[in-house]
């Protein structure tokens, strides 16, 4: 297949903390050398574009925050379309507050009638953020969540994730979100093929992740490589319902993909 575009995911992929991933300096530039478009989308909803236009430096990769898509990013686009201006009940780190506050929407407590609660990771997330959540959503607000990773890579190990945190709002309100806005959902799908500009077919998607990464090219027919650098093991590979195009033991082993 020739590809003209190639996604890649991020932590557990490219980087790890602030570090590049062995192997993946060599993936992107043999991706530059083929000449094909790129960007890189997180399920990391805490950091914008700009500061991951940093990190990703600070690993050693010449990026820009125009090559960045975040489910923050994805989030707080959905959200200004759907409601906008609207009175939305927050959970998530400053980071996505403030990705939320850019777009328009107006940050409320719970007290304050939200028309909107959203979800995502917060280091920070508190029982009172829960029982606030749960008031909100039993009061008819519209639920939304970042992305479903309930682990997610760091330098120090997995951590939880957003979706543990959508997972445990969910439950006690007895709802699930109207939506979850990150890989590998269709408002995901068409905001990263759209800042392309490619058909799904001429796109190629790398990530570490089964049923985010994996799960959201087979959905939009994008070719899919998964990378053994994350958080999928070889009995979790074999036992799964996503079957990636390519298995790579990690970025570095690209080249064989994109210059088929």
């Amino acid at each position: 297949m020739d590809y003209r575009g190639v996604v890649f995911d991020v932590d557990g992929t490219v980087v790890r903390g602030d570090e590049a991933i062995p192997g993946a300096l060599d993936g992107l530039a043999a991706v530059d050398a083929a000449g094909l478009d790129r960007l890189f989308v997180s399920n990391n909803p805490t950091k914008a574009p700009v500061a991951y236009e940093a990190r990703l430096r600070r690993a050693g990769i010449e990026a820009t925050a125009d090559e960045v898509v975040t489910s923050g990013t994805t989030t707080t686009a959905y959200l200004a379309d759907r409601h906008p201006g609207a009175r939305t009940f927050a959970i998530g780190e400053a980071g996505f507050r403030d990705q939320l506050r850019d777009a328009g929407l107006e940050l409320v407590g719970p007290g304050d009638d939200p028309a909107v609660v959203v979800v995502a990771i917060d280091r920070e997330f508190h029982y009172d953020d829960l029982r606030d959540a749960n008031r909100a959503l039993r009061s008819g607000a519209a639920f939304y969540g970042t992305d479903p990773d309930v682990i997610i890579p760091t330098a120090d190990g997995d951590i939880p994730g957003s979706g543990a945190i959508i997972n445990a709002v969910a439950g006690v309100a007895e709802r699930d979100p109207d939506a979850i806005l990150g890989k590998p959902s269709r408002v995901a799908q068409e905001y990263v093929l759209d800042k392309l500009g490619l058909p799904p077919e001429e796109v190629l998607i790398v990530g570490d992740r089964l049923d985010t990464d994996i799960a959201f090219g087979l959905d939009a027919g994008m070719g899919t490589a998964l990378v053994r650098t994350g958080v999928t093991d070889d009995a979790t590979l074999a036992a799964s319902e996503y079957e990636p195009d390519h298995v790579l033991d990690g970025l570095g082993d690209i080249g064989r993909i994109v210059s088929e």
